[in-house]
């Protein structure tokens, strides 16, 4: 059966570039990530290509040989799908097309989209994905009527290709306007169903995409959320009442966040992303496992900035500590250069903690509930710190989370 899946992924081959902004270490980085969003699309990457340059040729993104280069890799290997890691300019598009004709012409933008339209499961979700496709493709139509430029000559050719191209356009104008008219219903509808939930604390979990978001909504909130180790499992907004001693709130699970996100996908998940700004708690979800969490941080962060949602308290949650594994230095090996990643866990919590303050800062396991009651004794604190503050006279209702414990075990004891 395994056999079979890995014979049906498309071979693909991604395409990167080294600049002035971006080193090889950089590049590795994001061509690591590419090839992960490739598999979750559906495609085996078999190549890498790379190239140093000052900046992206605007014709073709990569140099006129490195092209030729790629050109007969595809030839000789039947790719199916290119992947450039940046997004491509049309004519870029274009021109890649018209050298390298046999296979489809992707950068990481068309890749994120296409998996989003894999994995919008309500009407909602496909919705805000074929949105943010429209815009994507608006400006790439006349890339899709180039054959018409190869019949040399033809009588009346040109005219009516011309009007093709305009009927596309005002085509995919019309659907965009449409589908916005129906994001705006939905969003009104959903402002009405955010305003409905009353006064309880809203809670958000953000991250980067496959930092474990769901398996910890799952384990806190005992709900049924999708969990699967590929890129944006999750689309769909989920709430969930949770309980938390005798305190209640409400949690949400949201889209994951990604670098380079397009900025089609922020636009058209604009309701999605309302529960963050929304949300009287963010509880950012890290990856520690992963080498690069600290770049994955500051993506979200800087996301965060981006939908003004990065003024409202946060606890940052370092997840996946059972799979936390650093490099280590021989004690006779003089040469090696001690960088972050030869940092345990214990010195990542100290780096952390005295950060963002101790109070804000959680090292925990989802999937073996490993400090899991450190975690529920941390939210409880913060939720019950929001409410009191909101409402004064619930004070006495719901006590330190200490007290709330030793009553529990008391009602218990008197119960037997």
């Amino acid at each position: 059966m395994l056999e079979k899946e890995v014979i049906n992924f498309e071979k693909t081959a991604i395409v990167g570039i080294v600049t002035q902004n971006q080193s090889e270490e950089k590049l590795k980085e994001y061509l690591d990530e590419l090839e992960f969003l490739t598999f979750t699309a559906g495609g085996e990457v078999v190549k890498r290509f790379s190239q140093k340059m000052e900046r992206p040729n605007p014709k073709t993104f990569v140099g006129t040989g490195k092209i030729e280069e790629i050109h007969l890799f595809v030839k000789e290997n039947d790719i199916s799908t290119l992947v450039f890691d940046d997004e491509l300019s049309p004519s870029q598009q274009k021109n890649i097309s018209k050298i390298i004709t046999e296979c489809k012409i992707l950068d990481r933008t068309h890749l994120i989209l296409d998996i989003f339209a894999q994995r919008a499961e309500t009407s909602y979700a496909r919705t805000q994905v074929e949105l943010a496709q429209c815009q994507y493709l608006l400006p790439r139509l006349s890339g899709m009527w180039t054959h018409l430029e190869r019949q040399k000559g033809g009588i009346g050719m040109r005219g009516p290709g011309e009007t093709e191209i305009e009927t596309d356009r005002r085509i995919v104008r019309d659907r965009i306007a449409l589908l916005k008219e129906k994001i705006k219903t939905i969003d009104k509808q959903m402002g009405v169903q955010r305003g409905n939930r009353g006064a309880m604390v809203r809670v958000a979990l953000v991250g980067y995409t496959n930092v474990g978001k769901s398996t910890l909504m799952n384990a806190v909130g005992k709900s049924d959320v999708f969990v699967e180790n590929k890129l944006f499992a999750t689309l769909d907004t989920t709430v969930r009442k949770v309980v938390i001693k005798n305190l209640p709130f409400l949690l949400s699970d949201t889209v994951g966040f990604i670098r380079k996100l397009p900025t089609q996908l922020v636009d058209s998940f604009k309701s999605t992303l309302d529960e963050v700004r929304e949300a009287d708690l963010l509880l950012h979800v890290v990856d520690i496992s992963h080498p690069e969490f600290e770049d994955h941080i500051a993506s979200v962060n800087q996301t965060l900035l981006d939908i003004k949602a990065n003024d409202k308290p946060v606890i940052m949650v370092f997840n996946k500590i059972d799979a936390y594994k650093h490099l280590t230095i021989d004690e006779d090996d003089l040469m090696t250069e001690k960088t972050p990643r030869h940092h345990t866990l214990e010195e990542w919590k100290s780096t952390w903690m005295s950060r963002v303050g101790e109070q804000n800062a959680l090292f925990i396991s989802a999937t073996n509930k490993e400090n899991f009651e450190e975690f529920r004794e941390r939210v409880y604190e913060a939720v019950r710190h929001i409410h009191i503050t909101r409402f004064p006279y619930n004070k006495f209702l719901y006590p330190d989370y200490k007290d709330a414990v030793e009553k529990e075990d008391k009602d218990e004891e008197e119960n037997e």
